[in-house]
């Protein structure tokens, strides 16, 4: 999902993912909250600050992102947790990025005022 934030001008955008999981909350938990668990699959590098901005133990953890390319823009992802009926894990998966402020709407890759000629 993606929107345009009117109150600020600026551009949002939302991805959201679910998923349902054959382990345990207690287990998930740790592997979202733990640092040496979270390495294996959410790596340090890609993080903006090695500790989660807000933590909710046992439902919720927010970690800041920046991306490893300038202009190293910053999202931030929020990790939730709730157990299912078959003993499981629902993981709902939120990151939401933000255009740096006056940046307006991103152009095309392919709208430069250069045209390039490609060898047949």
């Amino acid at each position: 999902m993606s929107d345009i934030d009117i109150e600020s001008g600026g551009l949002s955008v939302e991805l959201v993912q679910e998923y349902e999981l054959d382990a345990p909350p207690e287990k998930v938990w740790r592997a979202i909250s733990i640092a040496e668990f979270r390495e294996q699959w959410l790596p340090s590098k890609a993080l903006a600050q090695a500790e989660s901005v807000s933590a909710v133990p046992g439902e919720e953890v927010r970690y800041r992102l920046r991306d490893e390319l300038p202009p190293h823009l910053e999202s931030e992802v929020t990790l939730r947790i709730r157990g299912n009926e078959a003993g499981g894990t629902a993981l709902t998966i939120i990151h939401q990025a933000r255009a740096a402020e006056g940046a307006g709407r991103p152009e095309a890759a392919n709208d430069g005022a250069y045209a390039f000629m490609r060898a047949a």
